[in-house]
């Protein structure tokens, strides 16, 4: 029994440019659309102090945490960008996806004290300076629609963006639900239409946190990517990939949404061309499924793992009950994203070194 270990690939040669502007890009939008509800933020505080009006301080609250939580996006999007290094073999590329599943619990908690809030003012209601809010209204809208569009041309693959996009969004529909509030209020004076409309903007902004939060969990929790499944990838391998005895330990995640990897152990015959095998597995992992970071381990007539002989049917669906935790295969394997110029289809067996910053 031979195993092939040692798949590390080092990119730093490649071209990384298209990247890199894409990263510095995404982390530009999220430093304008903060700096842009921070001064909002400022801007309401002062309006609350000299018209007293306690409704306006309440959203300058509101707004205060959207801009803590566009604030850790921009941190978490410039310190995804620093290279790999010895304890971080993958880089630093989670902590955006870490900040999107704070962000998305973050909007869970402040759509439930606007709803509580909402049910005790519907119950007794308050008086409502229509002229101020709409004022303010007017105001939030137009800088909530710049912050908007500064990040809705952004990466929509990138949970982080997408977490910060979810609170300007939630400060955009409660600006049009206020404007359309105080104008009720002014023409009919009936305050309930202020509650009634933050309930609905809180329902739509829960939906649109419940998929944040489920997703980013999934790529924390080490799940496998939407579609890819590992038995499906094994007998994918075993009908494509001429000479393959039996494909198992199959285990495939996601570092962030865009980066792929996966282990998985594979049985030859004795005397096959291992590295021609190893090198299609891995252009077809590429071309099939978009997973550019794969480990392969060789293996003939035993499985080291499990003693059994390959072939037999002991977990084709990756369901041993080791896992891959950190991947200790003892390679430090460094994948930069999605740039990865493989078509040639040659397998790098040199050390991954982490790209200069």
């Amino acid at each position: 029994m031979s195993a092939h270990h040692g798949h590390s690939h080092d990119h730093g040669g490649h071209d990384h440019s298209g990247h890199d502007h894409a990263a510095h890009a995404s982390t530009r939008r999220l430093g304008i659309a903060a700096a842009l509800t921070g001064l909002f933020m400022l801007a309401e505080v002062a309006g609350g102090l000299i018209s007293g009006s306690l409704a306006l301080l309440a959203d300058a609250g509101h707004m205060f945490v959207d801009f803590a939580g566009l604030v850790l996006a921009f941190a978490a999007a410039r310190l995804a960008q620093r290279p790999a290094d010895a304890r971080r073999t993958y880089g630093y590329d989670r902590l955006g996806v870490l900040v999107a599943f704070s962000n998305g619990l973050v909007l869970f908690g402040i759509t439930a004290v606007i709803i509580y809030e909402a049910w005790r003012r519907f119950a007794d209601p308050v008086e409502i300076l229509a002229g101020p809010m709409l004022a303010v209204a007017i105001g939030g809208l137009l800088v909530n629609i710049a912050a908007f569009f500064v990040l809705h041309g952004g990466d929509k693959e990138d949970l982080n963006m997408r977490g910060a996009l979810l609170h300007v969004l939630g400060d955009l529909l409660g600006s049009v639900a206020a404007i359309v509030a105080s104008l009720v209020i002014m023409a009919t004076g009936w305050t309930q239409i202020d509650p009634i409309l933050s309930v609905l903007v809180c329902l739509l902004i829960l939906a649109n946190a419940w998929r944040l939060v489920r997703e980013s969990a999934q790529v924390l929790l080490e799940g496998a990517p939407a579609g890819v499944d590992g038995a499906e990838m094994g007998r994918h391998l075993r009908t494509s990939v001429p000479g393959i005895e039996d494909v198992h330990h199959v285990h495939v995640w996601m570092i962030t949404p865009r980066r792929r990897a996966a282990t998985l152990h594979v049985c030859v015959p004795e005397g096959s061309d291992g590295m021609d095998v190893v090198r299609r597995v891995k252009a077809e992992l590429r071309s099939a499924f978009s997973i550019d970071h794969a480990t392969v381990e060789l293996e003939h007539g035993h499985c080291a793992d499990a003693g059994a002989a390959c072939g037999g049917d002991h977990g084709h669906e990756g369901g041993h009950a080791h896992h891959h935790h950190a991947h200790d295969h003892g390679h430090a394997h460094h994948h930069d994203h999605h740039h990865h110029d493989h078509a040639h289809g040659h397998d790098r067996s040199h050390g991954a070194l982490p790209r200069p910053a």
